[in-house]
């Protein structure tokens, strides 16, 4: 079981006192990569416009552009609301960045509350992410939003 208790303090350290956005994204996306199990991609996307832009990631290359409510990034940004997908591939619109992807979380991530990213977080697991982790990723990314 994933101590997101931990990650959110390993993320607090890494960011008070840091002054580089980027920096700190990279950071928080390497914490989410190596602090949990049966990943194959974290990380972030950002809001240009009407479209997600990539962000730091951990993974394989990934898609650079996500029109806002396609997908379940685009959706999650869309709906200001955090998406639990067990199968992506039963997910209406799914955009496969990566084939190997079965289930992903994406949280989406604000400044001043106003949705301005996403956290994205891939398995190649089908059903890999719980209400557990619901719970911790949506925490890690209240840390993230003070900082950003």
């Amino acid at each position: 079981m994933t101590d997101y208790n931990l990650l959110c303090e390993q993320l607090r350290a890494l960011s008070e006192d840091n002054p580089h956005r980027i920096a700190k994204l990279a950071n928080a996306s390497a914490l989410i990569y190596q602090g949990l199990d049966r990943l194959n991609w974290a990380g972030f996307y950002f809001l240009e416009g009407r479209k997600l832009v990539l962000g730091p990631f951990q993974g394989r290359p990934a898609c650079i552009e996500i029109p806002m409510g396609r997908g379940v990034c685009g959706t999650a940004a869309k709906l200001d609301q955090t998406q639990l997908v067990e199968d992506v591939h039963a997910f209406p619109g799914h955009i496969a960045c990566d084939s190997a992807s079965r289930s992903e979380i994406v949280v989406p991530l604000h400044e001043n509350g106003i949705v301005t990213g996403v956290l994205d977080i891939d398995s190649p697991v089908e059903n890999r992410f719980d209400e557990a982790d619901r719970a911790g990723v949506e925490a890690f990314a209240r840390v993230l939003e003070q900082f950003l």
